[in-house]
């Protein structure tokens, strides 16, 4: 099969995944709210999102000291016991909504999320890091929804992407965390491989999320006497778009891969197609494609909140969950933005998820809610505050 056919495929998965988060959070609002998880009244403020972004914070800054400083033993233990607690609300909310059982049902929901936790303990391949990556976007999004307002979400969404971005393209400190949390082989990266044969256990840290800093550049090299390499050679300059645009295509596919995979976004937008891909050539096949539990989870928040607190409009029936029009339309948003970032990894570059996501996610639901009738102040949840 065809490199382009197993990135088509892969990206499938991606949307897959996705569908069972969002659609998992929808089914997780109504429940749970009758068993009581709604611990905030109202929705909250804004303040509420700002409070969140601070510990979120908080407990990056400790990840990465984690990471830096030989604690990556008990970080994973330590997701994977918040992995067990997050997807016992999961199973308990659900499996209660379906048995009715009452205590027979969280019973069966404990002894799910224990036995989740035990597997991805002692054998953490991809589909059950993906597995648990999904039961706990269920859990999350939808605790997180129905205690976030409409205006607390939009809040946290729009801070969240743009610390996303500065993390990514900026500071590059979330591209380290990614790194790091790899080699845990924990649900906060999910994994969709792009062959069968595909072993996450087995598989090496891919340069796809290691910092500019990890990745080994032959730019500006220098020979053992210290004098730069003639022009022309691999690895003496920056593939510029006028660099590029002087070689001929043959050459460019010879390029060393690490450089080539690593050629500027803006470059490869400046040069034509058959540059393009000859670069495609010279970058070898990833194995999988890898993202961040957060950018199913964070704007799945705003379509579980659509759901809870818009009761104006039409009621639609999703995959058997009834849901508001908003709800819908912030679902199709997101996976919107899903299409361009899969777009952009599958060009070879990390690149931040939530500005495409939580925007497409904010965008949709907007539209959603002022086909519904809602004022622009209503929707954006502002008339209590305005």
């Amino acid at each position: 099969m065809e490199h382009r056919e197993r990135m088509i495929l892969a990206s499938g998965g991606v949307f897959g995944i996705f569908l069972l988060v969002q659609l998992g959070a929808l089914a997780f609002v109504d429940p749970a709210q009758q068993q009581g998880l709604q611990e905030i009244e109202g929705g909250g403020t804004p303040t509420l999102s700002i409070a969140f972004v601070a510990a979120m914070l908080v407990a990056t800054g400790l990840m990465l000291l984690a990471i830096r400083y030989g604690g990556v033993s008990q970080l994973r233990l330590f997701i994977i016991f918040a992995s067990v607690y997050i997807s016992f609300f999961a199973f308990d909310v659900l499996v209660t909504s379906v048995l009715s059982a009452g205590r027979g049902a969280t019973a069966v929901a404990l002894g799910a999320a224990l036995a989740l936790g035990v597997v991805l303990y002692v054998y953490p391949e991809w589909y059950v890091v993906d597995a648990a990556g999904v039961v706990m976007g269920v859990g999350a999004a939808g605790l997180f929804g129905i205690n976030f307002g409409v205006l607390p979400a939009i809040v946290l969404l729009s801070v969240l992407a743009a610390y996303d971005a500065i993390s990514v393209y900026g500071t590059e400190h979330m591209l380290t965390l990614a790194s790091g949390v790899m080699e845990m082989r924990v649900p906060v990266v999910l994994v969709v491989p792009l062959s069968l044969s595909y072993s996450f256990l087995d598989a090496e840290k891919p340069a796809s999320v290691q910092s500019e800093g990890e990745v080994e550049s032959n730019a500006d090299s220098a020979d053992p006497d210290g004098e730069p390499p003639e022009d022309g050679q691999d690895g003496d300059t920056e593939l510029t778009a006028e660099r590029l645009a002087a070689m001929e295509p043959a050459d460019i596919e010879t390029l060393d891969p690490e450089r080539a995979a690593g050629v500027d976004p803006n470059v490869l937008d400046a040069v034509d197609e058959q540059t393009r891909e000859a670069l495609s050539a010279a970058t070898p096949d990833r194995d999988a494609l890898f993202i961040g539990l957060g950018d199913a989870v964070i704007p799945t928040v705003l379509v579980a909140s659509a759901a809870f607190f818009v009761d104006t409009g039409p009621t639609l029936e999703l995959a058997g969950v009834s849901t508001t029009l908003p709800a819908v339309t912030a679902m199709g948003g997101t996976l919107v933005g899903l299409s361009v970032l899969l777009w952009l990894v599958a060009r070879g570059r990390a690149h931040a998820g939530l500005p495409l996501l939580n925007g497409g996610a904010i965008g949709g639901y907007l539209l959603g809610a002022l086909a519904s009738g809602l004022t622009l102040a209503e929707a954006l949840g502002l008339t209590g505050v305005l």
